[in-house]
């Protein structure tokens, strides 16, 4: 029989791979929206429709609003 601290012991490694996997993702995904967002502000600017570019990017509609509004 494991004890308590053995058993959080055990959640915690099974936690950590999936978990930096994650935080590395999370960097990639950070990266990218840095790339697409001032492209996005051309396309908007070039009026391609906001459902086109939603379906090119994987960008919601309401991030692209957000990205593209004006200050």
């Amino acid at each position: 029989m494991s004890t308590p601290a053995e058993l959080r012991s055990a959640a915690e490694k099974a936690l950590t791979a999936p978990g930096r996997r994650r935080i590395r993702l999370l960097a990639q995904l950070d990266a990218l929206d840095a790339e697409l967002r001032p492209l996005i502000q051309t396309a908007r600017t070039m009026e391609v429709p906001l459902r086109r570019i939603t379906e090119l990017t994987g960008v919601a509609p309401n991030t692209v609003r957000a990205w593209t509004a004006p200050e």
